[in-house]
Parts: C-alpha cells; sequence; structure tokens
C-alpha cells in the first residue's frame, strides 16, 4: 500500500510537469536565453527539471532555435520559404505549427505565413497575421510586419506575386491593394476582395502555436470570422477585365505543380 501510494504521488508529479511544460513550450522559442538553464537542469534531478533538460536539448539537436535566430530579417524569412516544398496536403488538411515545417521543410501559404509570424516574434516584432479573402479562389495569409511605421509582408504562394512585400506601405490597406492584380485565379480572373485587420499570434499562446505537434485549426477559423474590409465596391468587381495572358503566365512562373 505504502509503494503503490508513493508511486501515485511520484505519477501525479509526473503529468502535472508535462503539463506544465507543454503549456510553456513557445517560451523556449521566444527566449533564447534559456539555453544557460541546459546544464543546471539536465543535472538536476526531479520531474520538472529532468523534462525540460530533455526538451531543450531535442529542440536544440533538431535545430529548431538554430534556425528561428538566423532568420533575423524579413527578406531572410521569405528566403527560408522560398526553400520549402509546398504543402499541396496530398493527406488531407493540414495546418503545421512552426516547429512541424522546420521538420517537415514544408508549409503551403497559412504554415508559411505562421512560421514567419514565430521567426519575426523571435526577433521582437510582433507575431501579426493579414488574411486576403476571395471569390472562386483560395484566401491567402501573410505575416505582416512594420519599419519606421510603414507596413511590409511576408508570404508563400504558388503564385510569384502573392509573396514578399517591402515595407513602404503607409496603411494595411495599401499593403492589401498591393495584392490585387497579382491576385487571380486559374481562369484568370482578378479574385481579391476584402482584407483582415492584423491578428496578432499572441491570442492564441494558450495553444502553444509555435510549438504545437497538433494542426492550428483556431487560428483559421478566427482568420475567417474576424472582420474584413472591402477593397473595391461590387459595382466595380462586375467590370472587372480578366488578366492578360503576359502576366498570368508571369505570375505562374516556377509555380510548384501537383
Amino acid at each position: 500500500r505504502a509503494g503503490f501510494g508513493a508511486l501515485l504521488i511520484s505519477s501525479g508529479g509526473d503529468l502535472v510537469a508535462g503539463v506544465t511544460l507543454a503549456s510553456i513550450n513557445h517560451t523556449l522559442l521566444e527566449l533564447p536565453a534559456l539555453f544557460v538553464l541546459i546544464p543546471a537542469a539536465i543535472g538536476m534531478r526531479g520531474n520538472v527539471f529532468g523534462a525540460l533538460g530533455s526538451r531543450l536539448g531535442t529542440l536544440i539537436h533538431t535545430g529548431e532555435f538554430r534556425v528561428s535566430r538566423r532568420l533575423d530579417t524579413p527578406v531572410k524569412v521569405q528566403a527560408f520559404l522560398e526553400r520549402l516544398d509546398y504543402n499541396h496536403e496530398p493527406e488531407g488538411d493540414t495546418c503545421r505549427s512552426p516547429r512541424r515545417v522546420i521538420r517537415d521543410r514544408m508549409a503551403h501559404c497559412a504554415e508559411g505565413a505562421i512560421f514567419a509570424a514565430a521567426t519575426f516574434r523571435v526577433h521582437g516584432r510582433p507575431p501579426l497575421l493579414v488574411d486576403l479573402e476571395a471569390v472562386n479562389d483560395d484566401d491567402h495569409v501573410l505575416a505582416a510586419y512594420r519599419d519606421g511605421g510603414l507596413w511590409g509582408a511576408v508570404g508563400m504562394s504558388k503564385f510569384a506575386g502573392l509573396r514578399y512585400r517591402a515595407p513602404v506601405h503607409r496603411t494595411v490597406r495599401e499593403l492589401a491593394i498591393s495584392f490585387f492584380n497579382d491576385y487571380y485565379n486559374y481562369d484568370g480572373q482578378l479574385t481579391l476582395r476584402r482584407y483582415s485587420r492584423p491578428v496578432s499570434l499572441a491570442r492564441f499562446d494558450r495553444l502553444g502555436w509555435m510549438t504545437s505537434e497538433d494542426d492550428l485549426w483556431p487560428i483559421l477559423e478566427h482568420l475567417v470570422v474576424v472582420r474584413h474590409a472591402a477593397i473595391i465596391p461590387p459595382a466595380v468587381a462586375r467590370r472587372l477585365p480578366k488578366l492578360d495572358r503576359r502576366s498570368y503566365d508571369a505570375g505562374l512562373h516556377r509555380s510548384p505543380r501537383r
């Protein structure tokens, strides 16, 4: 009986330690200064510090700290996204966390934007997303940032014109409009209609969104319901011409194939 009681207490301690560490997983990426805890944590006994040492060691050996710290400008983040395979979701819909993107070397537009926002956060920028809403087409998600009070964006897309934007736009509306002529479907229709205000991913910290092994559906669900502002009036949208062939082909240059 005494042995069973001790085992029960120990198991309870392990459970509490695991839940606690899972809830602060994202902090390990946000605060690289935690490196200094590794020697002490590994050398200490107990539920919390033993597990903490293991998690820190795993992050180091998988290269996750190294990747996020190296990408210290939006241009570098965009270049990293360009080297990833495009996720066509052959086995069903996904919304990978930044940790899974690093491990799998694969992302679609939302996964790429969430990864970019996480990298911005590591380097002291707010982790902001902007959703572009379309008709007869897929929506597009961007990681937005500001330099000198001006807005820019990082993005991943099959279309060449729906990726990086330099920080030259005075408002988020200007940033969104800069994508208008590059946002078209395979029928050549210009499809961009609305854009969202910037959404801070800090509101999802409870999910451990930077390192979660689960799909981040709550983030995408929030982007669907958040308020969007119109880019053009409906009457203008009805008169839009189709994109010319030269621009169409240029936008699909080196597009990833299914």
